[in-house]
């Protein structure tokens, strides 16, 4: 069975036993988190699609760490002007493993 769940302002299709890594969570590692907005469900003889939520649906997972991604580098300039910038961004995330979905 797999889910499409939204968290982030992004979409997942996940399955049970997935790792995602998703924007970061306001939880600890070895926590419980729920997504509660499920877009759709897909089974092997079943499909339910949501408008644009599925109703009552659930996707359990457990948090297994938080940490920050890789460095991007972000630089600036304009030339002939010596306008020089540069900046690094480090993105924060959360590594989930799915465990349950639920309609």
């Amino acid at each position: 069975m797999t889910a499409i769940i939204e968290t982030g302002g992004k979409q997942y299709r996940v399955a049970e036993g997935d790792v995602i890594f998703v924007e970061k969570l306001d939880a600890e590692a070895d926590e419980t988190v729920t997504f509660d907005k499920v877009l759709a469900v897909v089974g092997d003889d079943t499909q339910t699609f949501g408008k644009p939520l599925i109703e009552g649906a659930a996707v359990t997972g457990k948090v297994i760490k938080n940490g920050k991604s890789k460095k991007v580098i972000v630089y600036k300039m304009h030339p002939k002007k010596g306008y020089r910038r540069k900046q690094g961004h480090r993105q924060p995330y959360t590594k989930v493993q799915i465990e349950s979905i639920s309609l």
